[in-house]
């Protein structure tokens, strides 16, 4: 099929790249979550799940090598080696069409497949965005090990008598866990994962989802959480924090503005806390330098780390007096006049209406910012090679693509020949990968938490 098999009005739009160009520009000017992504190339076939390995380092030796034992061929060394874990990216076929009637389009033709080409240039963009998103939260279940919501909870029922078995609602985050050679295996009695359940620490073997979900959480799946001993009522009480030791970090208001003594669960966030329980800047400070403790380093393209938020919950900041300490005196800078923040001490902050919103638990909505530094999102997508080679047979001038999604316009192949096919493909996907290897024998400021490279704010 060539470009002459077209009717003679839209031949020289095509040939005029009037389409390629207002495809590229729509791409370009979007921005959001699969900005911090970085895209890890494959050219293998749709339904695969493509396997990468990330290595760790190397514990310091800070032993002096005893001269005594300079006297062989090893010099006194003793060989070494790093661990090492996997991650797993599932690669799935998108797209959506629009169809053109030539002869029944109320607008002019050239007009009117522009238009078509810009909308779904912003599907193509919008629905990567939110594949992205869900994936950094944990919206879906691409994620093994939970997103950055994953493996905090809090119990739903309280238990009638000490058990093993305890209700939480949620229990994304608890399902999976690292072997000693960091691959991602089913928690159970082989592979126990730690969980503090109210105040006490108890090993956790096996978990059942419910038949019917009652989560709260957005994306969240309710069920049971067993553990090898019995969970004492006290701990089982409906309303207690129950998280996981590899659990990602999450910020909460406080009463003294201190992140780190900030409520256990979501569903204590009110208005009593400091700046009524809404978003502060030691939040972000606190999250800032959770990421720096974690070595996570910086953006590429910004030189900062991106925090993003829904301008609802930015709202929070311009209430928060160290925020109004901070700009005191300066009503011309951007963040008054103009009501935007958009960066602030290493925190460059994007205002998105796509994070998970979640219902009221009492005190009104639960809004949540991700803040992320490089490395927090993994894209698998396809190559042009793996385009070329997939769509061999057709004619490569009907294909534009651009940053990893394809648009393929297809002449009229009714009956009447009217009916031109315009269509945005893209086969890829997204991952959250886990940084075990870097511990507290490498980095001694690191967390236990399996996923290091985002932080979730979460406020009213």
């Amino acid at each position: 099929m060539g470009i002459n098999n077209l009717p003679a009005s839209l031949q020289s739009i095509i040939q005029q790249n009037f389409l390629a160009r207002e495809f590229e520009d729509m791409l370009k000017a979007t921005l959001g979550f699969r900005n911090i992504a970085d895209r890890d190339a494959f050219k293998t076939g749709m339904g695969e799940t493509i396997t990468r390995l990330r290595p760790g380092l190397l514990s310091p030796n800070t032993k002096p090598l005893p001269p005594a034992a300079n006297g062989d061929f090893t010099s006194g060394l003793s060989s070494q080696n790093y661990s090492t874990e996997q991650y797993t990216v599932s690669i799935n076929p998108y797209g959506t069409s629009m169809y053109l009637n030539l002869a029944t389009s109320a607008v002019a033709i050239a007009d009117q497949y522009l238009l078509n080409a810009k909308q779904l240039a912003e599907n193509a963009a919008r629905t990567l965005d939110i594949l992205a998103q869900q994936a950094l939260y944990g919206v879906v279940s691409s994620n093994s090990v939970g997103g950055y919501m994953g493996g905090n909870t809090r119990v739903n029922t309280t238990l009638a008598a000490a058990g093993t078995t305890i209700a939480v609602d949620d229990i994304r985050g608890f399902t999976n866990t690292l072997n000693t050679l960091g691959q991602i295996v089913p928690v159970s009695s082989s592979y126990p994962v730690n969980v503090t359940v109210g105040a006490d620490i108890y090993s956790l073997v096996g978990y059942t989802a419910d038949s019917t979900n009652v989560s709260t959480a957005p994306g969240g799946v309710s069920g049971t959480l067993t553990f090898s001993s019995s969970v004492s009522i006290a701990d089982g009480t409906a309303g207690n924090a129950v998280v996981s030791v590899v659990a990602p970090t999450i910020f909460r208001p406080s009463t003294n503005n201190n992140p780190a003594a900030g409520v256990s669960t979501t569903a204590g966030i009110n208005s009593s806390l400091a700046n009524s329980g809404r978003l502060t800047m030691q939040m972000i400070l606190a999250a800032k330098a959770q990421l720096r403790n974690n070595a996570v380093p910086m953006a590429t393209d910004t030189g900062s780390y991106i925090l993003y938020s829904d301008p609802t919950q930015l709202i929070g900041l311009y209430q928060d007096p160290a925020f109004q300490q901070f700009f005191r005196g300066q009503i011309d800078t951007a963040e008054y006049k103009k009501g935007v923040v958009a960066e602030m001490l290493g925190v460059r902050i994007v205002e998105t209406n796509i994070n998970p919103l979640q219902a009221s638990l009492g005190s009104g909505p639960i809004h949540r910012s991700l803040l992320c530094g490089q490395g927090a999102l993994i894209e698998g997508a396809y190559t042009p090679s793996g385009y070329a080679a997939e769509l061999a047979d057709v004619d490569s001038d009907m294909i534009t693509t651009v940053d990893a999604i394809a648009h393929i316009t297809r002449e009229p192949l009714d009956a009447l020949k009217q009916v031109v096919t315009q269509s945005w493909y893209y086969a890829g996907g997204f991952c959250t990968p886990t940084d075990s290897t870097a511990n507290a024998t490498t980095i001694p400021t690191a967390t236990n938490s399996l996923l290091k490279r985002a932080v979730m704010l979460e406020s009213l």
